[in-house]
């Protein structure tokens, strides 16, 4: 049965740092024209959603309305009114602001003898030993410590750099606190998808991802169908999680569609 919602993992699985993986855009048409949806469906918690949207309609994909985020999914977990450290990029900043909290930047902003309610984590260019000792001492004081995501590694075309799960953990082990996480494969990351699909059934939809920790395990707390692409951060040893193994988007979209 052809799916009716394809959820998409974007960095490994359309592109590598925005380079398109050969045939993921053709696959993304190929699938729309058969009458799937396709939402991305991504960790990136420091991009903007403009920017994602940009980023997507530069390589040929119009995607207005059909990402899904880390960041989004994070700042659900933070309530109106609230202050809050974001240590992470743009697009982490925007959503939490969006949802009302007033958001303190640790990087560009002076250090202050006052309390935060949640400190929230993603994807941190800017992260030093300093500011992971701000994090720390805040999440000591009281603060709920939130991860946008617990990636270890983000793909890149020269191979994995280190990602958002790798602050979060450096900041979880320096307050001695367990983090809750919003992105893939956590429950809040699977409520904002249960929203943007009106609660679709979880037969008709299926999970593309290249990797077995974030996609395959979102895919089980879906209970859809997992399809496992070997373009991004995964070998084919891990093949026998997945319900169908692809070299890339396009090969696994055929399956499908087949």
């Amino acid at each position: 049965m052809s799916p009716r919602v394809i959820l998409c993992d974007l960095d490994g699985v359309v592109w590598l740092a925005h380079t398109p993986i050969p045939g993921s855009v053709e696959a993304i048409r190929r699938a729309r024209e058969a009458g799937c949806r396709v939402l991305f469906v991504t960790n990136n918690s420091f991009s903007t959603l403009e920017q994602q949207y940009a980023a997507l309609d530069a390589v040929g994909i119009a995607a207005r309305g059909d990402v899904v985020s880390s960041a989004q999914a994070a700042a659900l977990l933070v309530e109106p009114g609230m202050k809050v450290m974001v240590c992470g990029g743009e697009g982490l900043r925007e959503a939490v602001a969006g949802r009302g909290a007033q958001v303190v930047t640790p990087h560009a902003a002076p250090e202050l003898d006052d309390l935060f309610d949640a400190v929230v984590v993603g994807f941190y260019r800017e992260f030093t030993w300093d500011i992971m000792r701000r994090a720390a001492t805040a999440v000591r004081q009281g603060a709920q410590l939130i991860g946008a995501n617990s990636d270890p590694t983000y793909p890149t075309p020269n191979g994995p750099i280190p990602g958002g799960g790798s602050v979060l953990a450096a900041i979880e082990r320096a307050s001695e606190t367990s983090a809750v996480v919003a992105g893939k494969p956590h429950a809040p990351m699977a409520n904002l998808v249960a929203q943007m699909t009106d609660n679709l059934p979880p037969e008709h939809m299926v999970m593309i991802g290249d990797r077995i920790d974030t996609d395959g395990a979102f895919a089980r707390t879906l209970s859809c169908r997992f399809t496992l692409v070997l373009s991004g951060s995964t070998s084919a040893e891990a093949a026998s999680y997945a319900d169908i193994v692809a070299k890339d988007l396009s090969e696994a979209v055929d399956q499908l569609l087949s």
